[in-house]
C-alpha cells in the first residue's frame, strides 16, 4: 500500500544518518537470535530469519521490475522502518534490498528500528492508528519526503483487517498468503512504486 507525499515535521536526514545498512541489520538480527529468551519476541526470530534468508538466497527480480529500476532518473534515499520480530518485514525487506542492489547506486538504502524511533513511525501510521511495519519511506537526495509504502501488499492488508475484525489471529493465514503469492504482489507494487 502506498501513501502520497504529506507535509511533515520530521527531520528525515537525521534519521537517515543514524540508520544502518542491510548488512548491519542482518548482523543485528543474528545477535538478537543469539540472545534467545532474553529477547521479548524470541519465539518469532528463528522463523523470520529463515524466511528472510530464503528470500535473500532465492528471490530473483522479474524482468519488468528490473526495467522499472533501470528507469530511475535521480538518486533516491530509501529508509525502512522495521523490526526483526516482524513477519511482514522478513517477507518484504529482502525484496527492498534486492531492488536497491539492482539500482547501481541510484537507491541508497538504510534501516531504522520502529521501537527506537517512535516519532518517525507515528508520522507513518497505517490507517492513521497502527504502527504496522515495515514502512518504506522514499526521500529525494535532499531527504525530502516523496512517498511511502507499507506495511504489506493491499491484498494481504485486506486479509489482515478482515481477520482482525473477526477477532482472530492473522499470522498463519498471512504467511500462507505470502507462500502462495510468491512475492508476485510485491513485484507489482514495486513496479508501480518506482513508476
Amino acid at each position: 500500500m502506498m501513501a502520497p507525499a504529506t507535509i511533515s515535521k520530521i527531520d528525515y536526514k537525521k534519521y537517515f544518518e543514524k540508520a544502518i545498512s542491510y548488512e548491519a541489520y542482518l548482523e543485528n538480527f543474528q545477535k538478537e537470535i543469539g540472545i534467545g529468551t532474553l529477547s521479548r519476541f524470541a519465539q518469532y526470530l528463528p522463523q523470520n530469519w529463515q524466511r528472510q534468508s530464503r528470500l535473500d538466497r532465492k528471490f530473483k527480480l522479474s524482468d519488468e521490475l528490473i526495467q522499472a529500476i533501470d528507469k530511475i532518473e535521480r538518486p533516491l534515499n530509501w529508509l525502512v522502518i522495521t523490526e526483526h520480530w516482524c513477519g511482514d518485514a522478513s517477507q518484504i525487506n529482502p525484496i527492498i534490498n534486492k531492488i536497491a542492489e539492482a539500482s547501481d547506486g541510484k537507491i541508497n538504502l538504510r534501516f531504522v528500528y520502529r521501537d527506537k524511533n517512535e516519532e518517525l513511525i507515528d508520522e507513518h501510521l497505517t490507517d492513521g492508528r497502527s504502527r504496522s511495519i515495515p514502512i518504506l519511506i522514499e526521500l529525494d537526495d535532499s531527504f525530502k519526503f516523496i512517498k511511502s509504502y507499507g506495511p504489506r501488499p493491499a491484498e494481504a492488508q485486506a486479509l489482515v483487517m478482515s481477520i482482525l475484525r473477526e477477532g482472530g489471529s492473522y499470522s498463519i493465514p498471512l504467511h500462507t498468503w505470502y507462500a502462495k503469492d510468491k512475492q508476485k504482489s510485491l513485484i507489482k507494487d514495486f513496479i508501480k512504486f518506482l513508476g
